[in-house]
Order: C-alpha cells, then sequence, then structure tokens
C-alpha cells in the first residue's frame, strides 16, 4: 500500500514544447550561433565591382577570416544581428548610437602582410553615402595591401615598390588600353575574348563610324585584341593625375578643400616616394607633411579638436610642431590597376578600420552568362592569394 498519497508531488511532470516554441528556439539558437561566427571567425562577401578583377572576379562569394588579423569588439551593441549598416531591403539604420562602446581587438594569428587581400572598412565619410557611420559599420572595401605601417612605398612606371625593392606584381594584373575598331565590337566576338560589360566602356563614336573603347585588359588579351582585323590601334591610356587629393592639398572628406597649392605633382602610374605611418612614430609639422598626413591626423587618429590653418597644426587649441601617430596605418590597391578606388585617391587605411583576411572563394556567379554556363566551377573553394 502506498502510504505516501497524501504527500503533495515536488517533481512537475515535464510538458512537451509547442512547434511554435520548437521553431522559436531553433531560429534563436539560429541566429546567436551566426551572429558569433560572423564576429569571431568567418563572415560572407561577394565581390560587386571589377576593382580586383582578375584576382577576384564580380560575382565571386568568398569567406573572409576574422581571426588571422584579430576580431574587433563593436562599437554599437544596439544592432539587429546579422546586419550592416541598414535593415534588410530598407533604408531604415540597422543600429542606435545611444550606447557608444570603445573598440578594442582580440589577439590575432597574425598581422597584414604586403600581398595580403584584406576587407577593411573604407574612411572617409564621402565613400559612405556623406554619412558618418560607426568604424565597424562603413562601407566594406576589399584591396590588396601594397605598403604596411613604417613603410616608403612608391611607383615607378606601374611597378609597385616598398623601402625601394619591388613587390610581387598579381597573375592577370589589369590596366587601361584605348581601343579604336572599325564599328561596334559584336556581343559573340566579346564572348571569345572573355570580355564583359565591366571591362570595357565606349568612350566615342566617330563619324566615319569608328567606335573608340576604353577597356581594362591583361597584356595576353592586348596582345589578342591587336591581332584582330577589325581593331584600327590599341594604346596604353595617359596616367591619371586627378583625383589624388589627399597628396595634394589640405582636404576635408568633409567636402572643403583647405588650401589650394598642389605640394605633389604624383599620377596613378608614378607615384611617392611616401612614407606610411605607424604607431610610435613621430613627424615634423609643416606645409608638406600637413599635405600628405593632415587629414589622417584629425580624421583618424582619436584625436578632439583638431585644426590645421595656415600650414600649422592646433590640438585642443594647443599649435603642435610635432606629432606622434597613435595606430598604425596600410596603403591598399586592386588589382585592377586603372579602374580601381583605392589609397591612391582617398588615403590610408587605419588599423581600426581592418576587417580581416580574404580567405577563399566558395562560389562564383557569372552575371552575364547564360543560365547553364552561369556557375564558375572552376572558382569553387580557391584559396585567395
Amino acid at each position: 500500500m502506498n502510504w505516501q498519497f497524501w504527500k503533495k508531488s515536488t517533481e512537475k511532470e515535464a510538458k512537451p514544447k509547442s512547434k511554435a516554441r520548437e521553431w522559436w528556439d531553433a531560429i534563436l539558437f539560429a541566429v546567436v550561433a551566426a551572429t558569433l561566427i560572423r564576429w569571431l571567425i568567418m563572415e560572407a562577401y561577394t565581390i560587386p565591382t571589377p576593382s580586383m578583377e582578375n584576382s577576384l572576379l564580380v560575382g565571386d562569394f568568398l569567406f573572409v577570416s576574422k581571426f588571422h588579423y584579430g576580431t574587433r569588439t563593436t562599437t554599437t551593441p544596439l544592432q539587429i544581428p546579422l546586419t550592416h549598416q541598414k535593415i534588410w531591403f530598407t533604408n531604415l539604420p540597422s543600429y542606435l548610437e545611444w550606447v557608444k562602446l570603445p573598440q578594442y581587438r582580440l589577439p590575432g594569428i597574425s598581422h597584414v602582410k604586403r600581398e595580403d587581400v584584406v576587407v577593411f572598412n573604407v574612411p572617409p565619410r564621402a565613400l559612405n553615402e556623406g554619412i558618418d557611420y560607426p568604424v565597424d559599420l562603413k562601407t566594406n572595401y576589399i584591396k590588396r595591401c601594397v605598403g604596411i605601417p613604417g613603410d616608403t612605398l612608391s611607383i615607378r612606371n606601374k611597378q609597385v615598390y616598398a623601402n625601394g625593392q619591388p613587390i610581387g606584381v598579381p597573375e592577370q594584373m589589369q590596366f587601361a588600353y584605348t581601343v579604336i575598331t572599325n564599328n561596334l565590337i559584336s556581343e559573340r566576338n566579346m564572348e571569345k575574348l572573355d570580355l564583359g560589360p565591366e571591362d570595357l566602356t565606349i568612350t566615342e563614336r566617330r563619324a566615319d563610324g569608328k567606335v573608340g573603347y576604353t577597356m581594362w585588359l591583361t597584356k595576353e588579351k592586348v596582345d589578342n585584341i591587336k591581332a584582330l582585323p577589325y581593331v584600327v590601334s590599341v594604346s596604353e591610356r595617359p596616367a591619371d593625375e586627378d583625383g589624388l587629393i589627399p597628396y595634394s592639398s589640405y582636404y576635408d572628406w568633409y567636402g572643403d578643400t583647405k588650401g589650394s597649392k598642389r605640394y605633389v605633382h604624383w599620377s596613378n602610374d608614378n607615384f611617392g616616394p611616401l612614407w606610411i605611418p605607424k604607431e610610435g612614430a613621430t613627424i615634423a609639422i609643416n606645409d608638406s607633411t600637413l599635405a600628405l598626413y593632415g587629414t589622417t591626423i584629425r580624421l583618424y587618429d582619436h584625436n578632439n579638436n583638431v585644426k590645421i590653418e595656415e600650414g600649422k597644426l592646433f590640438i585642443d587649441g594647443k599649435e603642435v610642431t610635432q606629432y606622434t601617430f597613435k595606430q598604425n596605418y596600410y596603403f591598399m590597391m586592386g588589382d585592377n590597376r586603372h579602374n580601381s578606388l583605392d589609397s591612391r585617391y582617398w588615403g590610408f587605411v587605419p588599423e581600426d578600420h581592418i576587417v580581416g583576411k580574404a580567405f577563399f572563394i566558395w562560389l562564383s556567379l557569372d552575371r552575364n552568362a547564360s543560365l547553364i554556363h552561369k556557375i564558375r566551377w572552376s572558382r569553387f573553394f580557391k584559396l585567395i592569394r
């Protein structure tokens, strides 16, 4: 006989979860796990522009390692998970700046090296829709690092040098050429030449029917195009001297030019020498150093109340005649050297803007190809070098 019937049971029977609760738990776990993986280990990106061709192609999907250089802590914890700047399919901000935290970087397994392909937050506000995003929410760019802190970088006749030594040239690197043809190139011939819309633009149509193109080509494609019967001429495009603003005058990325004097006459093919700021290094302040480093000191080196007036630097109201940099900086360039908006045009990449190292391609889609040829099978799981 059970003499314990009069006692109240202390154990509760487990109730089965409802289907809705099971789904909610599964979704919550997936979101948390994906957020942690995306933040700590690896994040997926896609290539939207041809600035890294032919190392990376438009339509490449790649994973970027966060653990190589060390994961950054977020500055805006009040953010919708798995978003960047905006809520999906809207123009609404995905974050609130009610709480702002200092940024730190966790230990990584390596440092940014020359020739690494790096994802970073592009610094200037002008390239971030004119919005002052928090550092970790600025627009993501991908380029190749050609200069590390303390390097003296120069470009002579398209070859990049670091500290007087030539650095490696990416395979199938592209440059810009002017191509004149007897008539428009047909789509069929474009396919034979392996040229897509991102590889060329029509620049002129002459009265005699001839057509002028700007094409971004490898050396091999230049030789192939020169041999075509309908091609009149192929010539290298002149070097670009426009837009090298950070090295020309005092320039405010908020849109105001602070001086009209041109301090250097560099081009995208012949550039420098330019020293890249290194944490702890000190420079003298004068007209020329302010032209090269004034924007960096004022906007990116964690200073408050910085002014540049009449060739002088003022921090917190006091004139500074020497300046010591507070963090490291890098110089980034696209492999498609004449079709890349990079450090030659907008300046250095601060260390706190570095996101991670491009690791490998997991999918590649050719948006210009027919359905059966759309997948580039040869690029699956290709390591990025």
